[in-house]
Parts: C-alpha cells; sequence; structure tokens
C-alpha cells in the first residue's frame, strides 16, 4: 500500500512484506486448517463451545434488558406509555436484532473470517490485501481504524453502564440504599481491574454455566409475565413499528436511540469469532440468547401494560416476585461483571492485533496462562479503570450512560457495513444489485440509528466521539509516523552486498554470533553501522534479522523465517508471525538450522537501534504530531522486552533522526 496508514495494516515491522493469507470464502467453509488453535468437532464440541461463548461473547447484548426498554420510556427523549408506543418499540427492537443480529452480523458478516478471525482489525488486514494500490484504500484504512477507536470506547462504557444497572437494584427494591449505589459499583470495578494481573482463565470457567443461568432466569420471568398478558406477543408484528412512526415520527425516531441499546455487543459475536467459530456462536443466539431476549423484553412490555409509570422505575427488577427480587439482583450483577469481563479482555485483544499491525507503539504484554489469548496489558488496564471510574463519577446514573453508549455502538455498526461492501463486491464478488439492495437495509437501519444517537451529543453522546477521535489521533499519528522514521532512516542506506565486501576486510573478527535488529528488509541498520564505527569489531556471524507481521492471523511454522547468505559470515533473516501470535524471537531462531549453525543464546548477542527523534519542520506530519510521535516513542516498550530477547544479551546504540 502506497500510504503510510495503510502500510501500516500490512507490517508492523517492516514495509512492503508479502501477504499470504487467503482470500475469504462467501459460503461458511471450514474454520480454518492452519489454525493452530482449531475447534473439536462433533456435537459434544459444539455444545461445549456454545456454552463457552454464552459465556463471553453475549454478556454486552445479554444485559441490555436492564435498561433499553426503562430508558426509551424514561430516558431523555421520552415516549407516552400507551399501547402504541409500548409494542411499537418492542416490535422495533426485535426486528432490530432480527437484521442487525441474525441477519447482518451472524448470517453474512461472520462468513468474512481471515483464517477464522474476526474483528474490524482482522477484517482491515484481510481487505488491505485486496485494495493495496487503489485510491479509496486509504479510506477504507481510516474508517477501519476509527472503528477500532471507537471500540476502545465502547469498551470504557460497557463496563459502567452494564455493572450500574445491575447495581442499581438495591435502589429499586431499597429506595433508602440509593447512595450506596455509586460506591459499590466504583468498588466492584476496582476489584474486576484489580484481579486482571492474575488472569481469568479459572473464573473464566464459570462464566459459561452463570450465564446459562442468567438467560434462564430472565427467559422464565419474561415468560410468567407474557401469561398474564398473552397478546403482547402480537408485538412482535412488524406492523406496530410502522404504526408508531406513523403516529408519532419525530419522537419516535428519537426513541431510536434508546432502542439501539437492544443490540449493544452485536459487534462481539464477530470479534470474538476467533475463539469459538462461527458455528458455536450461531447456536448460543439462535437457540437461547435470542429466544431470551425476546421472551424478556415482551414480559417487560406486557408488565409496563398492566401497571403502566409504577413499573418504569425499572421494568427488568420488577419482573421478579418478591420472594426473588434480591437472587435477581445477584445473577443479574454477576451477568454485569462478566460482561464488563469480556469487553476488558476484547481491550486487551485488540489492542494486541493493533500493536502487531503497527497502529499502536509496543506495550508489555504478560501471558497469564498457556491457553491462547490469556494476555493481560498493565498499560491498557489502568487507562480502562481510570476512564471507567470517571465515567461512573461523572455520570452516577446508567439512563445518563446509556445516551453516551448508543453513539459508539452505531458509529462502528455503520463503518461495518462499508468494510461488509468491500468484502461483498471486491472479494465475494456478488452481483452489485444484490450487494448494494442488502447494503441499502443495513444502512438505512443504523442511519436512523445514528442519526437519533445524534441528538443525545449535548446529554453525552460527546464522550465516546471524544475519546474516539482522541484515539484515532493516536493511532494514526503512530501509524504516519513509523513510516516517516522508517523513511528517514533508509535515507543514504548502504545495500548490504556492498557493506558486506567492504566490512569483512576493514574490521576485526571476534567469536560469536550478532544479531542487529532491522525495520526494513533492505539496507544496512544504523546499529551495525554505528558499531563498526565505534568498537571496530564484527562477529564471526552477523544476521540482520527483520520481524515482519502479516495480514493473517497465524503463520504456517513451515513459512516462519527466510534466509538469505552474504558469504564471509553475513546473513539476512526476516522471521515472520500473525498478528496474533506472540513475537517470541528467541523461540523461532531455536527452530531455523539455515542460517549456518544452530542459534545458541549463550553465544549470541542483539544489537538494537534506539533512535531520539527530533521534530522539524521537514514535510510530512504537523509540528504538534511530531512531538506527539516523539513521546509516544519515548513511552514505547523496549524492542527486548516485546521480542522477548535474553535481557542480559543485548546491547543498544542511540542515534538521532529528524522526522
Amino acid at each position: 500500500m502506497n500510504n503510510a496508514v495503510g502500510d501500516a495494516v500490512g507490517s508492523a515491522a517492516s514495509a512492503g512484506n508479502p501477504a499470504t493469507a487467503s482470500a475469504v470464502a462467501p459460503a461458511a467453509t471450514q474454520e480454518t486448517a492452519a489454525h493452530p488453535h482449531g475447534h473439536g468437532h462433533g456435537q459434544a464440541s459444539l455444545i461445549k463451545m456454545a456454552v463457552g461463548a454464552v459465556g463471553v461473547v453475549f454478556g454486552d447484548i445479554g444485559t441490555s434488558p436492564l435498561y433499553a426498554l426503562r430508558d426509551t420510556f424514561a430516558g431523555h427523549h421520552r415516549l407516552p406509555l400507551d399501547q402504541t408506543h409500548v409494542y411499537g418499540i418492542v416490535s422495533l427492537m426485535f426486528w432490530s436484532m432480527m437484521i442487525i443480529v441474525t441477519l447482518k452480523y451472524v448470517s453474512v458478516i461472520m462468513r468474512a473470517d481471515n483464517k477464522g478471525e474476526g474483528g474490524s482489525l482482522a477484517l482491515l488486514a484481510l481487505i488491505n490485501q485486496h485494495t493495496a494500490g487503489k485510491r479509496w484504500g486509504r479510506g477504507i484504512v481510516l474508517l477501519g481504524v476509527f472503528a477500532t477507536a471507537l471500540f476502545y470506547g465502547d469498551s470504557m462504557i460497557t463496563p459502567a453502564v452494564s455493572v450500574m444497572g445491575a447495581i442499581e437494584g438495591l435502589s429499586v427494591y431499597q429506595p433508602s440504599m440509593q447512595s450506596w449505589v455509586v460506591p459499590m459499583v466504583v468498588a466492584i470495578l476496582i476489584a474486576l481491574f484489580l484481579i486482571q494481573s492474575r488472569g481469568t482463565e479459572r473464573v473464566a470457567t464459570f462464566f459459561g454455566p452463570i450465564m446459562l443461568v442468567y438467560f434462564a432466569t430472565i427467559a422464565v420471568l419474561g415468560a410468567v409475565s407474557i401469561a398474564m398478558l398473552p397478546e403482547v406477543i402480537g408485538a412482535l408484528s412488524p406492523h406496530h413499528a410502522v404504526a408508531m412512526f406513523a403516529a408519532d415520527p419525530f419522537r419516535g425516531f428519537l426513541a431510536m436511540g434508546a432502542a439501539v441499546l437492544a443490540v449493544t455487543g452485536a459487534e462481539a459475536l464477530y470479534a470474538d469469532m476467533g475463539h469459538f467459530g462461527r458455528n458455536p456462536i450461531r447456536v448460543s443466539w439462535l437457540a437461547l440468547v435470542l429466544p431470551a431476549l425476546v421472551l424478556n423484553y415482551l414480559g417487560q412490555a406486557s408488565l409496563l401494560m398492566r401497571e403502566g409509570q409504577a413499573a418504569l422505575v425499572s421494568p427488568f427488577y420488577y419482573l421478579a416476585p418478591d420472594w426473588f427480587q434480591w437472587p435477581l439482583l445477584i445473577i443479574a450483577s454477576l451477568a454485569a461483571v462478566i460482561a464488563s469481563q469480556a469487553v476488558i479482555s476484547g481491550a486487551f485483544s485488540v489492542t494486541q492485533q493493533a500493536i502487531q499491525l503497527g497502529f499502536i507503539p509496543r506495550m508489555t504484554i504478560r501471558h497469564t496462562s498457556t491457553s491462547a489469548g490469556q494476555i493481560y496489558i498493565p498499560v491498557i488496564n489502568s487507562a480502562l479503570m481510570v476512564a471507567v471510574i470517571l465515567l461512573v463519577l461523572m455520570f452516577r446514573h446508567s439512563s445518563n450512560l446509556t445516551a453516551a453508549y448508543g453513539i459508539a455502538v452505531t458509529g462502528a455498526m455503520m463503518i461495518d457495513n462499508v468494510l461488509l461492501g468491500v468484502v461483498l463486491v471486491k472479494l465475494w464478488h456478488w452481483r452489485p444489485v444484490l450487494a448494494s439492495g442488502l447494503l441499502a437495509l443495513f444502512m438505512a437501519i443504523d442511519l436512523g440509528y445514528l442519526g437519533a444517537n445524534l441528538t443525545k451529543i449535548p446529554d453525552g453522546g460527546w464522550v465516546p466521539l471524544a475519546m474516539g477521535i482522541t484515539i484515532f489521533t493516536l493511532l494514526t499519528t503512530w501509524s504516519r509516523g513509523r513510516a516517516l522514521m522508517r523513511a528517514g532512516m533508509a535515507e543514504g542506506s548502504i545495500p548490504l552486498e556492498v557493506f558486506t565486501k567492504s566490512a569483512h576486510s576493514s574490521a576485526a573478527r571476534v567469536a560469536g554470533t550478532a544479531i542487529f535488529m532491522a525495520s526494513a528488509s533492505n539496507g544496512v541498520p544504523s546499529a551495525l553501522l554505528h558499531n563498526i564505527k565505534h568498537n571496530k569489531v564484527l562477529h564471526n556471524r552477523v544476521v540482520i534479522l527483520t520481524v515482519q507481521i502479516q495480514d493473517e492471523p497465524y503463520v504456517d511454522p513451515a513459512q516462519r523465517s527466510d534466509v538469505k547468505d552474504f558469504g564471509n559470515g553475513f546473513y539476512r533473516l526476516k522471521l515472520r508471525f500473525g498478528f496474533l501470535e506472540e513475537t517470541d524471537v528467541p523461540a523461532a531462531l531455536k527452530t531455523i538450522t539455515t542460517c549456518g549453525e544452530p542459534f545458541d543464546m549463550m553465544k549470541t548477542s542483539f544489537f538494537l537501534s534506539r533512535q531520539t527523534l527530533i521534530p522539524s519542520d521537514k514535510p510530512g506530519m504537523a509540528l504538534w504530531r511530531e512531538k506527539l510521535f516523539a513521546w509516544m516513542l519515548r513511552n514505547a516498550a523496549s524492542a527486548m522486552e516485546f521480542f522477548r530477547l535474553p535481557t542480559n544479551r543485548v546491547v543498544e546504540l542511540g542515534s538521532q533522526l529528524r522526522i
């Protein structure tokens, strides 16, 4: 790709690396044969994976009944509590779940996997393979990056609104405990973030069963309430939504800003596909989650029709009989914590992908277990904790937070439509008439929801926009700065072929192996030039190592390395990793047998270049962005830690660079 942002998608460590991922198939083909964490086969395995998906994937959308219907009639744009509006909103929510979640995400988007992986960045990396060099390719990449920025805003709001919506049941059942809600929410969230460093593998085994209990509970409570007013089932007919907009178009439009809360978390189905596979997620959604949500929303509608304003404080909690109120509060609170845990883990995963794809500086990543995906990123955890607690203290009620919630969700959904359009036309080669018809349906619904949520900007909708713009600026500044830095380092670089001929005879050779890390796949790294200039020695074996991140989640071990022998003990080595793989350089070196003798870490020294950037008025970036990039570079984790190099075998050589 001939632009900086697009180049970062293609490689986190070098420019111009080849993409080897296969094209997306438009049908539900085999998950992936090369995926090292492939899912088992058979009915027992499918059920097990489906239960696991219930515990991780559906926490966000599953806790929406806590506040979605309530905020439609008691939120910022209140609707009259009558049959036309109650039935109309329930109909709108039901058909939104059917079109947005079932059709758009479960049936269509989840077919667009990158070697079994989903999510905006995985899809963006896949699209990048087919749009490199296109005039509109840069715009697609920028949209994908902005979707990632909105995800971070979502990951800040979800824990706050989910836990607060659940704990507010205290004030519903005991109004005198209203003052306890915010302190309890803050305490729960602090505890949740503090345990992240210990890993969640053990407690995660309980997530699925707890969420099964939660969905079964809300389904039964909804069914009991429906039995008291059976005709409420008729609210599922789409004509009620049409009738509501016909009778009250303006307020109906505004109410869409709250109705969209029923589908928050839909994008999680796609993002978590790599952990569970598309079939378990589909089974969980269609067999359990969707029916439970529909029953609960209908039950809440029945309650509102029977009891009116008296039940509007919390139609979710008032579904429970007196003897089941506190158990429901405990179950809902556990579900909210699980939903928060899932989105925090998702933020770690997305950050890892963004680092590998070159949008975020290197950060310390700790693996909390031997299981794939069990990682902990201290910087992200601390930043999320501070942001979430500030949101709780600022807004103090879930109804206030839901105003901010919708914009992040609908913005990401709109971007997904654009990315889906590229997939349908460029990757799957759908007929334009069919593709445009399907996209028009998705666009019409998502535009309506986005427009309705934009009216809530003064009420808190500015929060995710401010977060998104800030994070987008950071991501694009890092991507652009890296490209400018690589270009600056490449200026006047010496071809390795020329260097090896002159250096061999002009420097003394010493025993051992020296590995010089290089971001570019050609030329001589500055660390090597500085070493021979100041130390005037070369090791018997000199290896120029470039780590390349591919546009696919996992790289076939057979394609891991590429070695070129320049003679006289000089080698150029390329190591390839997928964007979901850990860049463990020493482990990869142990598998290489084509670079002279095997690598012995006790006889190997790693030489790293550390650049100090000097912002200048050279063309490329605005001066304030150059200063921002320089600050990000100074605070990035060291290459030694990121590549897992042995600490006692690393030498860093510094230089200054103007960009």
